[in-house]
């Protein structure tokens, strides 16, 4: 108790009140200029978080809809060009559903079924799809923007596709689909190369040396029965 009361002594002096006033004001000017400091630095750190989700987004909603648009000319694609589109996908897809937004993988499943729809569409029907294609773009980008509302959306649409279609269409869409892709296969099918034929050069070689030897033969012919001279 006695170091107590030397220090309150002290603190209460009226020739330290100047130094114990002074200390106050560092230490408060010290704990406010970190809690500033903390709040900036919280700030900013959201903000970058916020500008690096949202180009993430912008990336891969971008993907999607370039892959929307090669859907949509599906058929016409050579077999190389629908590797890489479907490589494409799969990584958007990857991507769309590690997204930190509540209802990624809703919006992952509803743009998977509607690039499938726009594969069959075009090619079976090979329609104008600019419409689908528009619709397609303004829900996602709906979706970056508004995903709360929008998850239910397409939870409403998914859950309204899975009612309509039955094991029966199921079955019938995939061999719809196997046929499709087996006459594409077909299509860009590289024909059978035709044999090469000979050389020019080659030929006319060879019908040199016919000539010549044809010609050293009726030389020796006439030879042989060229008469004889008689002595005298």
């Amino acid at each position: 108790m006695q170091w107590w009361n030397s220090f309150v002594s002290w603190l209460t002096a009226a020739s330290n009140q100047s130094m114990v006033f002074s200390a106050v004001v560092l230490i408060v000017s010290i704990v406010v200029a970190s809690l500033l400091a903390a709040v900036i630095s919280r700030g900013a750190i959201k903000r970058l978080l916020a500008q690096n989700d949202r180009a993430l987004k912008a990336a891969v909603i971008g993907t999607l809809v370039d892959a929307a648009t090669e859907a949509s000319v599906w058929n016409s694609l050579t077999p190389q060009e629908q590797v890489m589109a479907d490589r494409a996908v799969g990584q958007a897809d990857v991507q769309l559903r590690l997204l930190p937004i509540k209802g990624s993988g809703v919006a992952a499943n509803w743009a998977a079924h509607q690039l499938a729809e726009l594969k069959r569409t075009s090619a079976t029907f090979g329609y104008q799809l600019e419409p689908a294609l528009l619709e397609f773009r303004d829900r996602l980008v709906e979706w970056q923007d508004k995903p709360g509302r929008t998850r239910k959306i397409f939870q409403s649409d998914l859950d309204r596709w899975k009612v309509s279609k039955n094991s029966t269409e199921k079955n019938l869409l995939a061999e719809q689909d196997a046929w499709t892709a087996q006459q594409h296969h077909d299509q860009f099918t590289a024909a059978p190369a035709a044999p090469v034929p000979a050389p020019l050069q080659y030929a006319s070689g060879t019908a040199s040396a016919s000539t010549e030897t044809q010609r050293l033969l009726d030389d020796v012919q006439a030879l042989e029965v060229r008469p004889t001279p008689l002595q005298s």
